[in-house]
């Protein structure tokens, strides 16, 4: 994926280039502006499948993973082509390889992808279902090779795992994280408690890489529904 990112700002969108011919995905909304070289199509979010089927594929995946039914395809009309995208919430955008090593993202981190990358749901254990904050059944495994980014709610941290001890995240703050990583998903002081107000807390095992959002969108979420409320 050919991109440049606006510099010296906390919110910054992405210009993707693109050839004649030449296609990303992106979520859903996600788009600013385009150079009227553009042609923007949109489709179910059904991983290629069609007709009944795909509707309910597409359908399934926005229940279980929170994702839009709706994904958008851009594609070049000439080699000088342009489009501009920019996430909903105000944070950071990662560029992530996907082939050699994949991932699985939590609801939300998706922005866009090249053509030849796609994404499964993946379903998880069932202490994930109950307890996830995101992601439900299922969480995003990435397939196919080439660029994926992401975006985040605040800026990405990037922790390094070797493998020889668990490491432990928030829910709300894990953004992605690499395929070789085992995780459980539990409450954080104990099964009957939140007394410490974490809540519900990834632990990781193995070898590989965690993202992890600088800031919390159910925080922020907290903080103002009181004014909300107050005001209607």
């Amino acid at each position: 994926m050919d991109y440049k990112m606006t510099e010296n700002t906390v919110f910054p969108l992405v210009e993707v280039a693109l050839r004649t011919g030449e296609s990303i995905q992106l979520e859903s909304g996600a788009m600013v502006y385009h150079n009227s070289e553009i042609t923007l199509e949109g489709k179910m979010n059904s991983n290629g499948k069609s007709g009944f089927g795909g509707a309910i594929r597409a359908l399934g995946r926005s229940m279980s993973s929170g994702e839009s039914f709706f994904i958008t395809k851009a594609s070049g009309l000439r080699d000088t082509a342009k489009v501009a995208l920019a996430p909903a919430t105000p944070g950071t955008i990662k560029e992530l390889q996907v082939g050699t090593e994949h991932w699985r993202l939590n609801t939300g981190a998706f922005l866009a992808c090249d053509a030849s990358v796609s994404y499964n749901m993946k379903r998880q254990k069932l202490s994930g279902a109950i307890f996830g904050g995101t992601g439900g059944l299922f969480v995003m495994e990435t397939a196919g090779s080439g660029s994926l980014l992401i975006n985040s709610y605040g800026d990405i941290v990037e922790i390094h795992l070797d493998g020889s001890k668990p490491f432990v995240v928030d829910n709300q703050h894990v953004v992605a994280w690499s395929e070789s990583l085992d995780y459980n998903i539990k409450v954080a002081s104990g099964l009957f408690g939140f007394t410490t107000g974490e809540g519900v807390v990834n632990e990781f095992n193995g070898t590989g890489t965690i993202m992890i959002q600088t800031r919390n969108i159910e925080g922020l979420a907290g903080l103002i529904s009181p004014f909300v409320s107050s005001g209607s």
